[in-house]
C-alpha cells in the first residue's frame, strides 16, 4: 500500500554527452573497408557481446552516492535499521549514514513538522506518517513491514502470565501480595494505540504504572525488573534474546501495525534518500526485516 499526498515527485536524470569528433580525412576505399571491419570486430569483442549502448554508457557514468544520510525511524526498528544502514553503507562506501534517530513515531513526526532536518522517515504506523504527508513534508510513503504486540515478562515468566486478561487490574499478584506492575506505551504512539485496541476489545480495565513514549522504554523497564509485564512488539522480544520472555496474545493480529517510510521532499541528500527507500523495500531489504521478526507489508 502506498500513502499519497498531492502528486508523485518527478525525478531527474543527467546523461553526459561525449564531445563531438572532428571529421576524418578521406582514405582509400580498401583502407576504409579495413577500418570498418576493425570497428565492427571491436564492437563484438569478449565473447561476442555487443558494445554498450549510449544509454548503458550513460548509466555507468552516474555519480556514486556521497555525503551523509539522516534517518528518523520508529524505536522498534532499531536493530533492523542498524543492519540495513550497515549494508547500505557497504554498497555505497562514499556515503555516511549518520547514527539513526530512534524514538516514538509521534515524537519523530512532531520534530520533523517543527523543522528537524532529515532525509528519510520510517514510522511504526500510518497515522503518524499521515501527519508528515499532510504537513507537506513528503508526497507519498511506501509500506515496508508489519508488526504485532506480545506480552513481555521476565525470563521464566515468574508470575505465570498466560494472556492479556492476566494484566487486568487485580488479576495477578506477586509472591508478596503486590499487584503486578504493568507498563504500556502512551496512547499517542503506535505501540500504545495498538495496546488500547486490544485492551478495549477484550473489555479489560488495565491501569498501567506508567505510559512510555516509545516501546524501547517499556522493554527496558521489564528487563530491569522495574515492571513485571508490558506490551511490546514481537520484534522487541526477539531482539532482547534471553533477557526477557514473550507471551503471545491470542488476537494480536487484530491490532497489526503497518510501517510506512518516505524520502522527505526537503531531504538534504535526495538521491541517497530515494536509494535507501528503494533498498528497504527491495528483496534484500525485506530479508533483513524478516530476520528481525517483521512481517511483510
Amino acid at each position: 500500500m502506498t500513502l499519497q499526498h498531492r502528486t508523485s515527485r518527478s525525478t531527474r536524470s543527467t546523461v553526459s554527452s561525449a564531445p563531438a569528433r572532428s571529421r576524418p580525412r578521406r582514405v582509400g576505399a580498401g583502407l576504409g573497408v579495413a577500418i570498418a571491419a576493425a570497428v565492427l570486430l571491436a564492437g563484438c569483442a569478449a565473447g561476442g557481446q555487443p558494445a554498450p549502448s549510449p544509454t548503458e554508457r550513460a548509466g555507468a557514468d552516474e555519480p556514486a552516492l556521497t555525503g551523509e544520510l539522516t534517518i528518523y525511524a520508529a524505536a522498534s526498528l532499531s536493530g533492523a535499521f542498524d543492519e540495513l544502514a550497515a549494508q547500505f553503507e557497504t554498497e555505497h562506501p562514499d556515503l555516511d549514514v549518520v547514527p539513526i534517530t530512534y524514538d516514538g513515531s509521534s515524537v519523530l513526526a512532531t520534530q520533523l513538522i517543527e523543522g528537524a532536518p532529515a532525509d528519510v522517515f520510517a514510522s511504526a504506523d500510518e497515522k503518524n506518517m499521515a501527519k508528515v504527508l499532510d504537513a507537506g513534508l513528503a508526497e507519498s510513503a511506501d509500506d515496508f513491514a508489519t508488526n504485532v504486540l506480545e506480552i513481555v515478562v521476565a525470563p521464566g515468566n515468574p508470575l505465570g502470565i498466560e494472556g492479556l486478561d492476566a494484566l487486568a487490574d487485580g488479576a495477578t499478584t506477586t509472591a508478596d501480595g503486590r499487584p503486578a506492575t504493568v507498563v504500556l506505551c502512551a496512547p499517542e504512539v503506535p505501540c500504545g494505540a495498538a495496546s488500547q485496541t486490544l485492551i478495549q476489545a477484550a473489555g479489560l480495565t488495565l491501569t498501567p504504572a506508567s505510559e512510555e513514549q516509545n516501546v524501547t522504554a517499556v522493554l527496558t523497564k521489564v528487563k530491569s525488573g522495574e515492571a513485571d509485564a508490558g506490551l511490546v512488539y514481537v520484534t522487541d522480544v526477539k531482539a532482547a534474546g534471553d533477557a526477557v520472555e514473550g507471551v503471545e496474545i491470542a488476537n494480536a493480529a487484530d491490532a497489526t501495525n503497518v510501517y510506512p517510510l518516505t524520502a522527505l521532499s526537503a531531504a538534504p541528500n535526495p538521491e541517497a534518500a530515494a536509494a535507501f527507500v528503494a533498498f528497504v523495500t527491495s528483496k534484500a531489504g525485506q530479508q533483513v526485516l524478516a530476520s528481525f521478526g517483521f512481517g511483510a507489508p
